[in-house]
């Protein structure tokens, strides 16, 4: 099976390139799973994408934590631990990233076993390899150092994969990706198939048994015994809900029912009060009563009005 996983930043064709290598091999014959994985969806953030092919049917699932190739199309990802970029490289994977620097020079950075290789950040015509073909140019790098993927099929597949865009688009995708497959040429065959990964058995989940508890204990109770005794989570306010009883027309069970912490009680006359030692001020409350009846203040100024004898 071959195992290859593509690293890149958003806008820079990372999933495209896993697509059109998909596609090349799917022409090829082979059984493909390709597939994106996003960290935090935004133009220039750190994203993967990898793709599995195999003469018979795949049952593997999941990223590929043991690359047979590793392509990297931004080289600031492989100083960067979260990228993940040299996670499970071992003796027999090849390494490829698109940078300026000589070949040699990653090899005596990374010191990796299996083959290095830089893809020239120098376009076909020396102009500079632009962003939106950088996809292209690594899928067909990857179909050549495979080994088992023709030409041909590559630029089928960019074909299929861009139908849509403009013929101009697709034709220079097509030349990029025939420029890095020339490229390729002197190490076409260097990334060999792995066995597939016998699935064994799976250990049963160690499960704990929880026995169930009377309601009175297992409910949540803000004034039971030793909850907040000696720490007041009404500290942690910064703003507090104030209900102006002129506007309650008592239907508590709202605010009551929706507060979080529990701390909305009623009087024997029906109205609700807060317990101002444990109100954290989230102002669930006040958003969810029905009269608009409770306003909100800082904090700071009720304690003031506190402090000068007003009303609690």
């Amino acid at each position: 099976m071959y195992r290859i996983r593509f690293h890149g930043r958003g806008g820079q064709g990372v999933k495209t390139a896993s697509r059109i290598l998909g596609t090349a091999f799917f022409l090829s014959g082979f059984e493909v799973q390709d597939a994106p994985r996003y960290g935090a969806e935004r133009r220039g953030a750190p994203i993967f994408a990898y793709v599995r092919a195999d003469r018979r049917p795949i049952h593997e699932r999941g990223v590929i934590r043991d690359p047979g190739l590793v392509l990297v199309a931004d080289e600031t990802l492989v100083a960067i631990s979260a990228a993940s970029v040299l996670e499970g490289v071992g003796a027999r994977t090849a390494f490829l990233v698109h940078s300026g620097e000589e070949t040699q020079t990653w090899r005596d950075r990374l010191d990796l076993a299996g083959p290095v290789v830089t893809l020239p950040v120098a376009g076909p015509h020396g102009e500079g390899l632009e962003a939106r073909y950088v996809g292209a140019a690594c899928a067909a790098a990857a179909a050549c150092l495979a080994g088992v993927v023709s030409l041909g099929a590559v630029e089928e597949a960019v074909r299929e994969e861009l139908e849509g865009l403009a013929d101009e688009v697709i034709a220079r995708n097509r030349e990029h990706a025939r420029w890095a497959y020339g490229l390729m040429e002197p190490l076409r065959g260097c990334v060999e198939p792995d066995p597939a990964h016998p699935a064994g058995p799976i250990p049963p989940p160690g499960w704990v048994e929880l026995p169930f508890e009377d309601a009175r204990v297992s409910a949540p109770a803000t004034h039971a015994g030793v909850t907040s005794t000696l720490v007041k989570t009404g500290l942690w306010r910064t703003v507090r809900p104030v209900i102006e009883h002129a506007r309650c027309r008592g239907c508590w069970w709202v605010c009551g029912s929706l507060c979080p912490d529990g701390v909305i009680g009623v009087d024997e006359a029906g109205r609700p009060w807060i317990d101002y030692d444990h109100c954290k001020g989230c102002m669930v409350c006040l958003s969810q009563c029905p009269n608009r009846a409770i306003d909100a203040i800082p904090e700071r100024d009720a304690r003031g009005a506190e402090s000068a004898g007003g009303e609690k």
